[in-house]
């Protein structure tokens, strides 16, 4: 698959607008919580301790300008909180000079793979079944324990979040309206993961499986299947994020997909002078 501008745009503004749908679920018990839209992208603040808590899908609606930047970093100053900005290498190249020279500092990158949806003509010998509601809390469970014990292999999440974050997140998704997958290995809630449809992008929210059933082909299947339902719901191109080197990459790029852009990771703190 071919990643051009247009198409980075199309996957960046998909992650803004589901980033924004997050954070506004967080505005329910907090407030504080801020949505501010940026040259195309969107600067957001749930609460304290979110992954939400950034600026997206900038780069390709123009470069922002000194009072936006400037908005931007007080909303973040004034929540105690660092503004972090996730940067496609395909932006307008002036954003990074840009940001660089206001004191940002590169901290880490991401990956995000991509290939075209189609349906699994293999029998799978991991169950996949969509999560239901009545199960929602049991599925939380299973991610939050699977991503408290992170996969060792390649580089390590540029963040990690306490599980009462985590699970207040996965909330905040859901009300967003992302869609659950469980998978099931013996019968046992083995692993589980997410998906989203929007603009002909399948976005993969996330998958995690719990330690014993790692090895066993779960996070595969959880791929195939979200995979089948993006075919079936027309979607032209199914993306994943992942850090660079891990196991996720790995098993995203056995499952066909391949590398389309990376992002950079820029952060500037409160106390931080350019």
């Amino acid at each position: 698959m071919f990643c051009s501008t247009e198409l980075t745009g199309r996957i960046e503004r998909a992650e803004a607008d589901l980033n924004a749908a997050a954070t506004r679920a967080a505005q329910a018990r907090n407030p504080a919580a801020f949505t501010i839209r940026i040259a195309g992208g969107v600067a957001c603040f749930a609460e304290h301790g979110s992954p939400f808590n950034k600026v997206v899908g900038l780069g390709f609606a123009g470069v922002p300008t000194t009072s936006e930047l400037d908005e931007i970093e007080r909303a973040f100053a004034a929540a105690g909180a660092p503004v972090q900005v996730e940067l496609a290498h395909l932006a307008d190249p002036a954003i990074p000079a840009l940001l660089t020279a206001r004191g940002y500092r590169l901290e880490s990158f991401e990956n995000v793979l991509g290939r075209v949806p189609a349906p699994d003509r293999d029998r799978p010998s991991i169950e996949v079944r969509r999560s239901d509601d009545d199960e929602f809390e049991a599925w939380l469970q299973v991610v939050a324990d699977a991503v408290a014990v992170p996969d060792e292999q390649g580089v390590a999440w540029h963040q990690e979040f306490p599980r009462e974050d985590y699970l207040r997140a996965e909330r905040d998704l859901a009300a967003a309206g992302v869609a659950r997958y469980a998978a099931l290995r013996d019968g046992v809630l083995a692993g589980g993961a997410a998906l989203r449809l929007t603009d002909g992008v399948a976005q993969f929210a996330g998958a995690a499986t719990t330690p014993a059933h790692r090895r066993r082909g779960v996070q595969s299947a959880l791929l195939r299947a979200r995979l089948a339902d993006a075919a079936a719901g027309g979607c032209d191109v199914a993306v994943v994020t992942t850090q660079p080197g891990s196991k996720s990459q790995q098993n995203a790029q056995r499952s066909g997909f391949a590398l389309l852009y990376t992002r950079a990771v820029l952060v500037k703190r409160p106390d931080q002078e350019p």
